[in-house]
């Protein structure tokens, strides 16, 4: 198996599709990541009898989500949980995410994208932000035990984008069923260097589950120096094939490592741009990694 496209469904709405099958299908893209809500619905991919959303916790839904995709040809290459394990009701958070570990089961998704942003992270001491999150995912992993479904924890947000928070969770919860959502953009965004960004490309791609691609075009004179979180990010985040990362080094991390998944394409830029603009910039982002895997 090869490295393949896919595109996260918001995406496919910021640019002006009004369906997911409607989207992949204009775009070439085969892949796409669905987001799951609190209430256990995802976008459906092919809406029937106006049935926008499909609750991936009702049998019926789920097996009309997996016939939808079957029908139109697509992937769904991961699903995503804005999970908070921090929350007031922290076993909802793990009970949930029991409930989407079975669903993506039973669709044959291979990983669900679970996020580092939790409540208080910047108050808590770091100890107690590592016990919150790795008792959480013990506790997921165990209540699916025997899955072959994998988490992969996004470098996002403040802690997110801490190597040694990242790090020390894969150490602690010791299983080889977590790893990353490596976002190629969320580490320039958090402030380092263009330079340390690459190295941890590099420290990371072994333990990459799947993938979120985007881009950041800073002035020059400050790629390299060490920024405030989120600086002007508004302002300079670009579509995938303009900004500064050179994602063939993205890439080459990720092949070196075996990675053998979606490059998921998240192009935050699109709000800057015309409708047949953002899907001419996500055709191009499309065309420039099809290229790195069909070479």
């Amino acid at each position: 198996m090869s490295m393949y496209l896919s595109v996260r469904d918001d995406i496919i709405f910021a640019a002006g599709y009004t369906t997911i099958a409607e989207g992949l299908k204009d775009l070439n893209i085969k892949g796409v990541e669905l987001f799951v809500k609190k209430d256990d619905t995802v976008t459906a991919i092919a809406p029937e009898d106006g049935k926008t959303r499909l609750n991936i916790a009702d049998p019926g839904d789920l097996a009309a989500l997996k016939r939808q995709a079957e029908e139109n040809g697509v992937k769904i290459a991961a699903l995503c949980m804005g999970n908070n394990f921090n929350a007031p009701d922290r076993q909802f958070e793990i009970d949930w995410g029991i409930r989407t570990v079975r669903a993506a089961e039973y669709l044959g998704v291979p990983a669900i994208r679970i996020d580092a942003i939790m409540s208080g992270e910047k108050e808590l001491p770091l100890d107690e932000r590592l016990r919150l999150v790795s008792s959480a995912v013990k506790a997921i992993l165990a209540g699916t035990a025997g899955s072959t479904v994998e988490l992969g924890i996004e470098n996002h947000g403040y802690q997110g984008n801490d190597p040694v928070f990242v790090k020390e969770t894969l150490d602690a919860v010791g299983d080889n069923r977590l790893g990353l959502t490596l976002d190629s953009g969320n580490y320039y965004w958090r402030g380092w260097p263009l330079s340390r960004v690459y190295e941890i490309f590099e420290q990371f791609a072994p333990f990459v589950k799947h993938t979120h691609i985007k881009n950041i075009k800073y002035p020059e004179d400050i790629r390299e120096t060490q920024r405030e979180m989120g600086y002007e990010y508004d302002k300079y985040v670009s579509p995938i094939h303009e900004g500064d990362i050179d994602h063939t080094r993205y890439f080459a991390a990720l092949r070196k490592a075996g990675y053998d998944r979606d490059l998921c394409l998240e192009d935050e830029s699109l709000g800057k741009y015309s409708i047949e603009e953002r899907k001419a910039n996500l055709r191009a982002a499309s065309e420039f990694f099809q290229r790195q895997i069909d070479a």
